[in-house]
């Protein structure tokens, strides 16, 4: 069996390090026979031998004429560049080319190896253990009976390829704090760094780029000590790791329709189903998630003593029916309370209302469904 060239240069790399034959052997799970095979291999190229060398018809005049066209789409929008198909057609009607349309296209394609520039390449990005990414997916479930929209939030670890996922009615920042407590409590400790992607009810973006959270999230973060980052929205290579989860959950996890008695017994049964699916090997380093995810954990932080109680308490009047209104939402306190203040306890799954002297009136079921579909702007 080939070896990856992944390992061979993994081989190299560690070598260059220090580390011994016997060390690399270990850390890679190869023999060190395999090890001494690459580490003294010569990986300079070398001429191909035998054969006769295949020649261009793309040369002289034509490779001067698809040069020039090919130089000016570098100043042109990509989709009004040429394609090899469009050089092929120029080449006959402008030049008289009686070659055919394949030897045009090898030629494009070196070309293009050629001239590529290293903007148009993405290196893959290097993620700290203990860091984690955010973001939130749709699917439907059926919640205590009735099919549901679910917006379900995704935390991945990009150095594990761990993830989590909690079920939730929406995306505000009372959502996103459950959910994540609900990860927190489950994985044992805290991220040291969460990446939020745009889709999440946490911040508000501004017209110069930076984010302004909302007070709840500002206190949950404080709660947690963990630090808070935005990806760019126009960077998408940032938040590779996490786009790929909510897809790879969606798809193992949602599929046929999941169905829960409530929204948190739906969040434990995917949290279990995580923990399955990460007794399985990684896609790169060929041992299992789990294993991985346990250098996450030593360098993640730890529970605080209690769990942050994701409420945001607000003032709210109610009409001459007793019903108040929280987020378009309307919610009966009872004719009692009618044209009174009160207050308005919000959490992803329930809402509270207490008199202003902080007597308990009622607790209902959170009406909350609506789907963030990004920071807003000003």
């Amino acid at each position: 069996m080939t070896t990856p060239v992944r390992i061979q240069q993994s081989i190299r790399q560690l070598e260059t390090k220090g580390l011994t034959h016997t060390q690399i052997a270990r850390e890679l799970g190869v023999s060190r026979t395999t090890v001494v095979k690459y580490a003294t291999r010569d990986y300079s190229p070398v001429p191909p031998t035998g054969g006769t060398a295949s020649r261009s018809l793309v040369a002289g005049e034509y490779a001067r004429k698809a040069d020039e066209w090919l130089e000016a789409d570098r100043r042109m929008p990509r989709k009004q560049r040429h394609t090899a198909r469009r050089v092929h057609e120029r080449l006959v009607e402008e030049c008289g080319f009686e070659g055919s349309y394949s030897s045009v296209q090898r030629w494009v394609k070196r070309w293009r190896q050629r001239h590529r520039g290293e903007a148009e390449g993405f290196s893959e990005l290097e993620w700290a253990p203990g860091s984690a990414q955010v973001d939130f997916g749709q699917a439907l479930a059926v919640v205590a009976g009735v099919e549901r929209t679910v917006h379900f939030l995704v935390v991945s670890f990009p150095y594990s390829n761990m993830r989590y996922v909690a079920a939730l009615p929406g995306e505000t920042a009372e959502c996103v704090c459950h959910g994540l407590n609900k990860v927190f409590s489950h994985a044992g400790m805290v991220p040291r760094v969460l990446v939020f992607d745009n889709a999440t009810g946490v911040g508000h973006r501004r017209a110069d780029g930076t984010v302004t959270q909302t007070r709840l999230f500002s206190l949950f973060c404080a709660h947690y000590g963990f630090e808070t980052r935005f990806c760019n929205p126009y960077s998408g290579w940032e938040k590779g790791s996490t786009e790929n989860a909510v897809g790879f959950l969606r798809r193992n996890l949602m599929v046929p329709t999941p169905s829960a008695e409530g929204w948190d017994r739906l969040t434990d049964a995917w949290l279990e189903r995580c923990d399955e699916i990460a007794r399985g090997v990684h896609y790169r380093e060929d041992v299992p998630i789990r294993d991985l995810f346990e250098t996450d954990l030593d360098h993640m932080l730890p529970l605080p003593p209690s769990m942050f109680d994701a409420c945001d308490w607000r003032g709210v009047k109610a009409d001459r029916t007793g019903t108040v209104t929280i987020d378009s939402n309307r919610y009966l306190a009872g004719p009692k309370w009618h044209s009174m203040r009160l207050m308005a306890g919000v959490r992803a799954l329930r809402v509270e209302l207490r008199s202003m002297d902080g007597e308990p009136i009622v607790t209902l079921e959170c009406l909350c469904s609506i789907s963030c579909c990004g920071f807003s702007h000003d």
